[in-house]
């Protein structure tokens, strides 16, 4: 029986029947409303917003939380192949999904309350209500405990102060899942948009993440009432605990990205004649896409190992600090390969290998670099911070 070419270990057979299904809709979903509108959409450098609502009624928003809160409930294999296909299409629809899931409807279900949980995230989950969340500072990039932002208690309510940057869906985004320094620690707020000194500004002149909305975050003294605060977390660990789940979709992300850009690579390369022959029947362009199929295939049962033990519970921070550096280095090299292989048609927006390339260089950024990821691996191994 032939091998699929791009997943040359079968991994699709030990997914179970329903991991199947999801991969199967949301592909079909990537193939028939994503690709035919995203090259133009990061020309334009425009977010299809127009795709929120089938995003929504597919489920993919909070696909893991429990079915009382209006989400999926599925388990982690399958919003690690939500991921996966959706940044197949593009790294800015999986950013959409990743913020609004793992980074804004995650600590509302882990952190907050019982009434907090029913009044948001059912309509986050149908995507009525657009989330972001507010971490990284100008200043603070990979040091996100140097936090300036601040939340003073001023009777019922909380007066926050500061600003933030690098903010995914920003200025889409009805709510802000925002930390700030406090007297009892850093702690986490809903802010809504419309509250008075709540602005957000748009990231122009981007040239990576076109078809996503980027934005800075201002905070001028917004008064946040107290059933806007978080209750159940303090400090660092409730926002390095969302980033752990945000992470953990984005090692399996950029294994789409890859696949698109080797897929669209091998069908270039046996239709472009040069010296009288397919470029694809050249021995250099055969072991430039045999490795990169490796380095796909490695990556593919790295996740899945991690996906089966999120779902058993004894998934470590490490062990995604290691699948975010691999996935995102093995991703991005390939994009770029892949450039290489369509020569100069590969610098236009009509092929998807230049796209994905400036996409995975803040898809390697975000959430971790990859020199934070190797010192996180770095310490396990010693047991010696050297950050």
């Amino acid at each position: 029986m032939a091998l699929n070419p791009f997943d040359l270990y079968d991994v699709r057979s030990l997914l179970s029947e329903e991991e199947r299904a999801v991969q199967d809709t949301v592909a079909r979903f990537t193939d028939e409303r994503v690709i035919p509108i995203i090259g133009e959409a990061f020309d334009q450098a425009r977010f299809p917003r127009e795709l929120v609502p089938e995003i929504a009624e597919l489920g993919l928003l909070g696909s893991s939380l429990p079915e009382k809160y209006g989400c999926a409930g599925l388990n982690a294999v399958s919003y690690g192949l939500i991921c996966q296909e959706l940044e197949r299409g593009d790294s800015g629809i999986r950013s959409f999904v990743s913020v609004q899931s793992s980074l804004c409807m995650y600590p509302i279900y882990a952190y907050g309350t019982e009434e907090q949980r029913m009044r948001w995230l059912p309509d986050m989950a149908a995507g009525k209500v657009i989330g972001c969340f507010g971490l990284t500072e100008p200043h603070g990039g990979s040091d996100p405990a140097n936090m300036k932002t601040n939340a003073k208690r001023d009777g019922d309510d909380w007066v926050l102060n500061g600003s933030k940057m690098w903010i995914t869906n920003g200025n889409l985004a009805d709510i802000a899942i925002v930390w700030a320094q406090t007297e009892d620690g850093i702690q986490g707020f809903v802010v809504e948009k419309g509250m008075p000194g709540f602005a957000a500004q748009e990231i122009k002149h981007k040239m990576s993440l076109r078809a996503s909305v980027t934005s800075a975050l201002y905070f001028d003294n917004v008064r946040v009432p107290e059933a806007n605060r978080l209750p159940n977390v303090k400090g660092l660990k409730g926002p390095l605990g969302c980033l752990t789940q945000a992470r953990y979709g984005i090692t399996w992300g950029p294994i789409g990205a890859a696949i698109a850009c080797l897929s669209e690579a091998v069908d270039y390369t046996k239709e472009r004649i040069l010296f009288g022959r397919p470029v694809a029947a050249t021995q250099s362009a055969q072991i430039k896409m045999a490795d990169m199929a490796r380095r796909i295939t490695l990556a593919q049962m790295l996740v899945l190992q991690l996906g089966r033990l999120k779902d058993a519970g004894t998934m470590q921070p490490t062990q995604v600090s290691l699948a975010k550096w691999n996935n995102c280095r093995m991703a991005i090299d390939i994009a770029r390969e892949c450039r290489d292989l369509l020569g100069g048609a590969g610098i236009t927006t009509e092929h998807a290998a230049i796209r994905h390339a400036l996409n995975l260089e803040s898809v390697i950024t975000y959430e971790g670099t990859e020199t934070v990821h190797q010192l996180v691996v770095g310490r396990e191994l010693t047991g010696i911070n050297a950050f």
